[in-house]
């Protein structure tokens, strides 16, 4: 079985910047913790960044959303000092979900990914996580996708849990928070 924790968005904008919220700050300590313990379960890391360009507020999700944030080679932009360090591979994405996440773990796919245990934890629940959660079992429906609710934040706490509960309809385990 290949373990694989994708730690999604763990970046300065999402935590203590435009878009931070302090549930996201009360996850680092555990996100910390958990890359820690995947390291030593040997599991792949893989770690998402919220991309966008400076004309993001003209892009679709810009006018949806007004607030700059995750400008490539900003402060915004970089992942927080306590998960940083742990960035061997990093992938990009300028939207909630990562087709390109999804095609790397196909890589390490065998049999729909019936070879496949993914961990997913980061920033926030309610968009990029739960979008990289069913864009992964989608695309490899054989996988184990599970999330780990006390390493994630949502923008509200309600919001979270709502996500929290799309993913289980979707058959991706939730552990408990």
């Amino acid at each position: 079985m290949r373990k694989v924790l994708v730690v999604v968005d763990m970046q300065n904008d999402f935590i203590t910047g435009s878009l931070g919220t302090p549930e996201a700050r009360a996850v680092v300590p555990r996100v910390a913790e958990r890359i820690r313990g995947a390291m030593k379960e040997g599991r792949t890391l893989l770690f998402t960044q919220d991309t966008h360009a400076p004309d993001y507020l003209d892009t679709q999700e810009g006018r949806n959303l007004p607030v700059r944030h995750c400008i490539r080679n900003t402060p915004g932009w970089q992942l927080h000092e306590a998960v940083a360090p742990f960035a061997a591979e990093t992938v990009e994405k300028s939207t909630f979900g990562s087709i390109a996440l999804a095609e790397a773990l196909e890589r390490l796919a065998e049999n729909g990914g019936a070879n496949l245990d993914v961990e997913l934890c980061g920033v926030c629940t309610d968009i990029c996580v739960v979008s990289n959660a069913l864009l992964i079992k989608a695309h490899l429906p054989e996988a184990f996708v599970h999330v780990d609710a006390a390493c994630c934040a949502g923008v509200t706490p309600e919001r979270h849990n709502a996500a929290l509960e799309v993913m289980r309809a979707c058959q991706i385990q939730v552990s408990p928070a």
